[in-house]
Formats: structure tokens, sequence, C-alpha cells
């Protein structure tokens, strides 16, 4: 019918699809009775087109209409039909409706979902999916294309099934895939449709399965990244954050007749690690069985080496589903994997995988590729990797059950004395004079500067210090000692990082059992240390350096006993009992002096000076902070260029504070100012955030109001980056106070 009005109306397929808007190949398929039954409105656009009367209108409409009945009831039924969606759906609301708006408002063709098992990809899809439906009149269709088998479905298959599916003929379905690839395409391009295509395994698989444009859509999930994939929008899942995941494991216990415990169930929310699978397990397991409660369960999963055990319910078992990625992994990545459960820190870089995985950097690069392809790791764009915590408990599985208990030491071993070096090293950049000519610098670190030391000891911390307590723990006491001792200065670049007494306790111990009272003295003056500055403990820092003395004395260290001196006389300042500060600090700078150390002699001095502030004797105190800065610019003084850059600009804001003490406020406002711009610069936030403070405080009695403000507001965020809560709530507050 229709090719005889087209022929009567003299035009061609490619004039009438011009003039009606309908495609060519959607006219040729309606022409060659491949298209039985076109939609209403395709129809009356060709009538329009043609030119039709009204009888002749009717006709071809009514035609139409009965194609499309019996194209619904020859369409067979059951194929690729959606899955239901759970009633207990919780979170990824974002997700969902991102999903929908791309999809529904046509503006993308493919929505690919990503990410590791067990993390509801597949639940996801097929929510949106239904949600989706109205969207989609001529049907839903969802296919599992097996990603994870050992057989991943077949692209032939798969085009066959959603052929069948789209009501194709069986006869009418080609032989070859490119063929049936095309059909696909066509049939897609004017039909609503919306195809799930679940548990993708490669780009490979997939690609012919998308829709070539058109009125067709899909939505594809994968634990692979599919990065292959072209003009696709990608939607990447994590973990459900904990009030979610609380919320989806309250949903699931709801109709339980047992009360559990609010908190029982948040903590298990937080041992399952927002991992949508682990909480319907969990979930599963206490449904199944009345008598139980959260808090039973909660005991059970406490014990890491059980939790993966305790989370199996049925046939829905967490290590399974990990495992089902594992299987995929080549030889090299799998050892990798495995062997990355025995880094003590939270994440890691490709060097330390290298390490531990017994690889070339390249190899190791590789791997973790592969790893983070499958959601078997998570990357940053620091360029650092972590586990999952229930991934890292399966890899450690893995590592137990597949290598020797011999290897997983030497594996061990060898990631412990690497980190050790490299965090020896890297502590003995900020050692005056480390890195200048004629002094030995680091060859096989990589470390090149004390900035790249100062990043590596930081992202590093967790890794590093849980070696030092591997060291000690089996007698490999050198290490721990040389460790120890090298983050003496460094140390002072990161005051109030949480570790220090840690660290130094366990180089104390080490010393003291090879035996070395010298070197056992060097790591009580740095407890001693702790105790003065971040932990505020003085009458703790005076018991410390009185044994610092007696073990420097009997060894012969005069440079420790200086030191000891040094720490005391900050002490005795805090306890008031400044006479005794002013003798001991005073005492510590001439045995510096003698022995030669000026970098040493500049902060004793320096200290007297504060020991003289608080005296009341401000005026020699400014003497005495002056010579220092004398002493400072000399450069034939022999302090270490790098030690005065972090000395000046505290000697600069004691400058200032005794400036403002003596009342010549305007001069101690320059002063601290220029103070502040140099600590900024050299990376020393405490005092930093004390001279703001003080330097507010003299804004305000200056009437500056605002430039005060401004000033407390800066110290309220550097006191906070620094951790001390107490007096950034105080500077705020103080910023934000009415006049």
């Amino acid at each position: 019918m229709l090719r005889r009005h087209r022929h009567a109306a003299r035009l061609t397929l490619e004039k009438l699809a011009e003039a009606s808007g309908v495609s060519a190949r959607t006219l040729s398929d309606m022409e060659r009775g491949r298209s039985k039954g076109p939609q209403h409105r395709t129809v009356t656009a060709l009538a329009d087109a043609l030119g039709l009367t009204d009888a002749d209108r009717k006709q071809l409409v009514e035609l139409a209409r009965e194609g499309r009945l019996r194209d619904h009831w020859d369409r067979p039924t059951g194929l690729c039909e959606l899955p239901r969606s759970v009633d207990d759906f919780t979170g990824r609301a974002a997700g969902l409706a991102w999903i929908s708006e791309l999809l529904g408002a046509e503006n993308a063709s493919v929505v690919l979902i990503t990410g590791s098992a067990g993390l509801g990809k597949t639940t996801l899809a097929v929510r949106a999916a239904h949600t989706l439906r109205p969207d989609f009149p001529k049907g839903v269709l969802f296919l599992d294309l097996f990603g994870m088998s050992p057989q991943p479905l077949a692209v032939d298959d798969a085009l066959g099934m959603l052929l069948r599916a789209l009501g194709t003929a069986e006869q009418q379905i080609p032989r070859d895939v490119a063929g049936r690839a095309s059909l696909y395409r066509s049939l897609l391009r004017d039909r609503h449709v919306l195809i799930v295509l679940d548990n993708a395994a490669s780009e490979e698989q997939v690609r012919p399965l998308l829709p070539g444009g058109g009125a067709g859509k899909a939505l594809v999930t994968s634990r692979r990244l599919l990065a292959g994939l072209e003009g696709v929008r990608r939607l990447g899942l994590g973990s459900l954050p904990l009030l979610e995941a609380t919320e989806l494991l309250t949903g699931i216990l709801k109709d339980r007749s047992t009360s559990d415990d609010g908190s029982a169930v948040s903590q298990l929310a937080q041992m399952c690690g927002g991992l949508p699978l682990a909480l319907r397990i969990a979930g599963n397991r206490l449904v199944s069985r009345p008598g139980w409660n959260a808090a039973d369960l909660a005991a059970r999963m406490t014990n890491e080496e059980r939790r993966l055990d305790q989370l199996s319910a049925g046939d829905l078992k967490i290590a399974s589903a990990f495992g089902l990625s594992y299987e995929q992994l080549a030889d090299a990545p799998r050892r990798v994997f495995r062997r990355l459960a025995l880094v003590p820190g939270r994440n890691f870089d490709a060097a330390l995988a290298a390490v531990v995985g017994g690889t070339s950097i390249e190899g190791a690069w590789d791997a973790l590729d592969e790893l983070v392809d499958l959601g078997l790791l998570q990357d940053s764009t620091s360029g650092r990797y972590r586990f999952h915590d229930l991934v890292r408990l399966f890899a450690r599985d893995r590592l137990q059950q597949e290598e020797p208990a011999a290897d997983r030491d030497a594996f061990t071993e060898a990631m412990t004395s690497w980190l050790l070096r490299m965090a020896t090293t890297a502590g003995r950049w900020f050692e005056p004079g480390y890195g200048d000519p004629g002094h030995a610098g680091p060859d096989t670190t990589g470390l090149s500067s004390p900035e790249e030391a100062d990043h590596w000891l930081r992202v590093n911390a967790d890794n590093w210090l849980g070696a030092l307590r591997h060291g000690a723990s089996i007698g490999r006491y050198a290490a721990v000692l040389d460790c120890a001792e090298s983050m003496d200065w460094f140390s002072d670049r990161w005051m109030h990082a949480p570790h220090w007494y840690e660290v130094f306790t366990l180089g104390a111990e080490a010393a003291a059992a090879l035996g070395d009272p010298a070197r056992q003295a060097v790591l009580l003056n740095m407890l001693a240390w702790v105790h003065l500055l971040p932990r505020d403990d003085p009458e703790t820092t005076l018991r410390y350096t009185a044994q610092a003395t007696e073990l420097a004395t009997r060894g012969g260290a005069t440079a420790q006993v200086a030191l000891a001196l040094h720490h005391a006389g900050g002490a005795l300042r805090r306890l008031g009992r400044l006479d005794e500060a002013i003798a001991s600090e005073t005492r510590a700078a001439e045995i510096h002096k003698k022995n030669g150390d000026i970098d040493r002699y500049c902060h004793s001095l320096g200290a007297l000076g504060t020991c003289l502030r608080d005296a009341g004797h401000h005026a020699r105190a400014l003497e005495q902070y002056l010579d220092l800065l004398a002493l400072l610019d000399d450069d034939r003084s022999g302090a270490t260029p790098s030690v005065a850059a972090v000395i000046r600009p505290i000697a600069l804001a004691r400058v200032g504070e005794c400036l403002g003490l003596l009342g010549d406020r305007a001069e101690a406002i320059t002063k601290l100012t220029e103070a502040i711009s140099l600590m900024e610069q050299v990376q020393l936030p405490v005092p930093q955030a004390r001279s703001l403070e003080t330097l507010a405080a003299m804004l305000a009695e200056e009437e500056r109001t605002g430039e005060s403000r401004h000033a407390y507001a800066r110290a309220a965020e550097v006191y906070q980056a620094v951790g001390d809560a107490e007096a950034s709530t105080r500077c705020h507050e103080l910023a934000n106070a009415a006049p």
C-alpha cells in the first residue's frame, strides 16, 4: 500500500523521507514487509507528505494498527525480561537521578555503571530500568553477559537472544555477527527500547550490543572500567556512606521480631565497609535466624580473620564475589594482589607495590592497572592505591592459602628493609648540611630534595611506622634505631604528628637493646621534646632529660648533655621556674658553642631569649634576639642555611613580641607580619598560628579591627590544620566577636 501511494506521488524513498521526516531505512523496511506495524505518528506523517485523501489515509492507518496488534501477539514472551527490583533499595539517589536524566531525556544513548564486586551495580541498573519503564513503551530488556564467567556470553548468542526478544522471527536472524548487529541496530533506531546489559566482560563483547543512535538506549554494568568504549557516559560506584549503609541494613531487618540495638546495627554496617552485598548477606543471616541479634553477629565479625567466613548466607558469599574477579587475573597481578595485603598502611604507591610483589616498577604499574580495572584496588589522582577493607581481608586469605609461610616472611622482610631504608634516608634530608656539596646524599631511594623527602614521609607515615614496629618485633634494632634517630630534625617540621612518641620510644628501646647509652640519650632527648612541645607535659620532659643526662654523661656525649639542658630549660620555663630555666639554657648554649655546634647554639640562644622575656627582662630579651638574628645573617657564623631559614622567622617574631611589650606596637606589627610571611614560606604552621594570634591582639589594641579579625581568622585556619581545635575555636570566636 505504501509503495503504491509513493509511486503514484512520483516520489523516491529519499524524497518521501525528506518530506515526512521518516528515515529512508524505516520506509524501506515498511515497503519490504519487515516493519508491518509502524507507530501512528509515523503513518500520519507519511499520509501528510503523500497528500492522501481521507479514505486512503484511514486505510493506511488501519493497516498499521492491525500490524501493531499482530506484532504484539506474535512477539515471543518471557525473553530477556527485567528482574524485579528489591523493595528495600536504599541510597544511590544521586546516581539514580543522573541515570534517569541521561537516558530518559535522550541526552545519552549509553550509560555505563562500573565498580568492584558487591557494590550493587546490577541492583542499581535494575532499579533505574524500572523507574524508566514509562519512557520506553516498546519495552525494557535485560541480558546477563556473564562477564566474570570463564566463558562469557558470546556476542552472536547475545545478539540472537536480543533479536528474538525484539520480535524477530528465527528465520529472519542472520547467521553472521555483523549481520545480526546491523539488524539489531536498525530495530533499535526507531524503537523506544531500553537494553540493560549486565556484567559485561570486555569492550569487544559489549560494543556490538550498543544502539547506533536513535530511540533505543542501553544501560551497561561491568566490574571492568571498559576504558575502550567510546561515546558512553560513565558512573563509577563507591561504597555507601555509613549513614546509608546503616539505613539499608535497618531496612532489611525491619520485619524481624527480634529487636536490634541501633549501635550494633551501625557497627555491623561499618564492618561491612559500605558494601551493599556484604550488608545484604549480614541482613539475610539475621533475618533467617530469629534467635540472633545484631550484636551477636557483630561480635563474630570483630575477628578479622573470620570476617569473610561470617559474610556468607546461602549462595551469597562475599569471598566468592571477590573470587570471580581474582580468577580473571593472570599470575603476575595475582601475585602482586595477594602480597599487597602485607602492606601495613592504608595506601601505597607503585614503588612499594614493586618491592612487595617482587617485580619491576613497570611490572607493578601493569599489575596495578589490571587490579584497578577489575575493581580489586582503588586509585587516586595522587598516584596512590588502596584496598577496600573486605578486599584486603580476601587478599590476605589468598596470601595465606597460596604462599608458603617462609615466602611470606621473606616478602615482609624485604618490604620492612626497604621502608626503613627509605624513611631513614628521607629523614636525613633535614639534618644540617645534608645534600650540600661534599655531604653524602641519597643514591638509591629516588629522593632528590627535602620537598620530595617531606612528601614521602607524610604520605607513607603508616607504612614506615608499621615497618618500624615490625623491625622492633623481630630484633632489627640497628635499622630501627637509625630510622628513629633520622627523624630528629624532620619532627620539627611535622610537630603535631601523632606518632612521634611511639617512633622515639621504639628507637630508645632499640638503643638499650644494643647497649649504646650515648644513642639512647639521643632518643630520650627526642622523647623530652615530644613532651615539651606537642604534648605540653613539662614534668615528664624533666624526667626524660634527667635520664638522658645520666646516659649521655656515662657515654661521654656532651652534645646530648647540652640538648638535655636545653629541653629542661624549656620545661622549667613552662613551670614558671625562670631563674633555673635561664641557667639551664645558658649552660646549654655554652656547651654547644664549645662543641662548635652553631645550629644547636642558635636554638639555645633563642630559647634563652624567651626565658628572659617571660621573666620580664624585655629589653635584654630583645637584645638577645637581635644578636641571634645578626648571627644567622652572618655568612661566616657557620650556621647551616636550612637551619637558619627555620630559626630566623621565629627569632623575628620574638623581636616583634618584645617590641610590643616595650610599647612600640607599630614596629612590632611590622616585624610580626614579616615573620609570619617567612614562616609560611618554610612551612612552620605552629609558630605561624601563634604569631598570627599575637599579631591579631596587637592590631586590636591599635583599633585596626578589620585587620585584627582577618589575622584571627587566619590563625584559626592554621590551628585547625595542625589539629589544635581548642586554639582554632578561640581564634574563630575572636574573629567573629562583636565590635
